[in-house]
C-alpha cells in the first residue's frame, strides 16, 4: 500500500493552519483502477467490522461531518466510503436551508436532534458550520432570516468568537460523552470545481446536480476560502481534529477518508465481545430444540 500518512492532512489546532499551504492534489494511493476498487472494499469491510464492534461494546457513538464547497465530492464519498456497512450502524443527515421550525431555535438544535446513538456513525452531510462559513461570506442572512436579537447582530465579530465557542463546546461535550467528532473538509481547487460544474451542465442525466446558484457562489471563491481557514483554525482541537483531505481526485479523496475513520475508531477502547464458555455450552444444548421445530 501506498503512502497513506494521514496525520500530514490533520489540523489540531496545535500549529497555525493556512488554507493555502493546504493540497488539493496528492499522489495516487492506487496503482490503477482495479486496486482502488480492491483497496474500497478492504476499507468497507474494516469499517464495518468496527463499527460491528461499537454496537456490541455499547458505550461509544462516531460522529463524522462532511464539509465542501459545491461539487468537492462529500456525496460520493460518504456513499463510497459507507458502502458494506450495516445500513443498521449508520445515520445519515443532509443539512439543507433551515426550516422556520429550524430558525425558531438556536443555530446548533437541529444538529443535536441527529445525533447518533451509541454504537452507531453519524454522518452529517454539510452541519452546524455552515452558520459559520455561508453566514460569515453572507452577514445579510443573519439580519434577514435568522431572527436574533438586533443586539446580536450589532457585532458580528462577537457573535462569531462567541459560536465558534459553542461548537467547540458542544464536541467536547460530545468526547466526554463517548461521541468523539471527526470533521473533513474536502478541499478541491477552483479550476476542478468549475470542471466538475461544466460537467454537470453537459451531461443531461447530470443536469439535476447543477444549480444556478453554485456560479454565483463562485464569485465569492476568495471570501470561502477565509471562512474556511478562519473556521478550521478556530475549531480545530485535539478531542476534535479537522482533515483537510485533497479532493481535486475521488479516488484518493474516498481511500484518505476512509483509512482515517478506520484509524479513528481503532482509537476507541472498544471491548471485543467475550466469550463464555459456560454460556456456549448452554446454547449448544438448544441447537437439536431448533432443528426439533
Amino acid at each position: 500500500m501506498k503512502d497513506f500518512d494521514t496525520d500530514r492532512f490533520c489540523y489540531d489546532g496545535d500549529k497555525p493552519f493556512k488554507l493555502k499551504k493546504a493540497p488539493t492534489k496528492v499522489d495516487d494511493l492506487y496503482e490503477d483502477d482495479d486496486h482502488y476498487e480492491a483497496l474500497l472494499r478492504q476499507q468497507a469491510a474494516e469499517i464495518d467490522k468496527w463499527q460491528e464492534r461499537m454496537f456490541a461494546h455499547n458505550r461509544f457513538g462516531l460522529l463524522t461531518v462532511f464539509q465542501a464547497l459545491d461539487a468537492a465530492g462529500k456525496d460520493g464519498t460518504i456513499q463510497h466510503v459507507f458502502t458494506g456497512t450495516n445500513p443498521a450502524g449508520v445515520r445519515v443527515y443532509s443539512f439543507k436551508r433551515p426550516t422556520d421550525q429550524e430558525l425558531d431555535h438556536d443555530f446548533l438544535w437541529r444538529s443535536w436532534r441527529e445525533l447518533p446513538e451509541r454504537g452507531t456513525i453519524g454522518i452529517f452531510n454539510r452541519s452546524y458550520y455552515e452558520e459559520v462559513l455561508v453566514t460569515k461570506v453572507h452577514p445579510e442572512i443573519l439580519t434577514a432570516s435568522q431572527r436574533l436579537p438586533e443586539k446580536t447582530t450589532e457585532d458580528l465579530d462577537k457573535l462569531f468568537k462567541h459560536r465558534f465557542e459553542a461548537i467547540r463546546d458542544m464536541e467536547t461535550f460530545l468526547f466526554r460523552n463517548g461521541f468523539p467528532t471527526i470533521k473533513f473538509y474536502l478541499h478541491v481547487s477552483k479550476k476542478e470545481q468549475g470542471e466538475r460544474l461544466i460537467a454537470r451542465i453537459v451531461d443531461a442525466e447530470k443536469n439535476w446536480k447543477f444549480e444556478e446558484g453554485d456560479v454565483k457562489e463562485r464569485d465569492f471563491w476568495d471570501d470561502y476560502q477565509d471562512a474556511y481557514e478562519t473556521c478550521i483554525s478556530e475549531t480545530a482541537t485535539s478531542k476534535a481534529p479537522w482533515y483537510v483531505i485533497p479532493a481535486d481526485d475521488k479516488k484518493n479523496m474516498r481511500l484518505l477518508v476512509g483509512r482515517i475513520i478506520i484509524e479513528e475508531l481503532k482509537k476507541l477502547p472498544i471491548a471485543e465481545p467475550e466469550s463464555n464458555d459456560e454460556r456456549f455450552k448452554a446454547l449448544q444444548k438448544l441447537i437439536p430444540v431448533i432443528e426439533a421445530q
